[in-house]
């Protein structure tokens, strides 16, 4: 028998959350199985089809940041629909500590993940933390696009 199903968006918020209870480097290993092995995910830098390439994924990132935190601000859940607004604070090994906001949209398939879209500025949530490097993007990104 299968336990991991998502009924609830509190179930899930408090499984995303666990990702990241401690300080320090985050383990998914309490929330993959909550992933169906077909997973679909997608975000502003990569798309990823299948259980085990999401799982090296989550394992890079982990390897990549001294320090990460997650945030969940808000949430819903229509159906098997959910949509999470967070915010993520992690600190790479060579620049300062920096938050990425974002939203996820998460579809669920006989109760696990089945198709996960992050929704985040990348590259602006980043650059506004580099000394010296807020103004000079911030003045492009004005000049350019308003």
């Amino acid at each position: 028998m299968d336990d991991y199903r998502i009924t609830s968006l509190s179930q899930f918020t408090a499984l995303w959350q666990g990702i990241y209870r401690s300080r320090g480097r985050p383990c998914w290993d309490g929330i993959l199985p909550y992933y169906r092995d077909d997973i679909h995910f997608r975000d502003s830098v990569q798309e990823i089809r299948g259980i085990a390439p999401f799982t090296a994924m989550t394992r890079r990132l982990a390897e990549r940041s001294k320090n990460l935190e997650f945030v969940i601000h808000d949430g819903a859940m229509d159906d098997d629909v959910i949509f999470i607004e967070w915010e993520m604070i992690i600190a790479y090994k060579k620049y300062p500590k920096s938050s990425v906001y974002g939203s996820s949209r998460i579809v669920l398939r006989d109760g696990k993940v089945a198709d996960q879209r992050d929704y985040y500025d990348l590259w602006g949530d980043i650059f506004d933390n580099i000394p010296g490097f807020r103004r000079l993007y911030r003045s492009f990104m004005r000049r350019k696009f308003g």
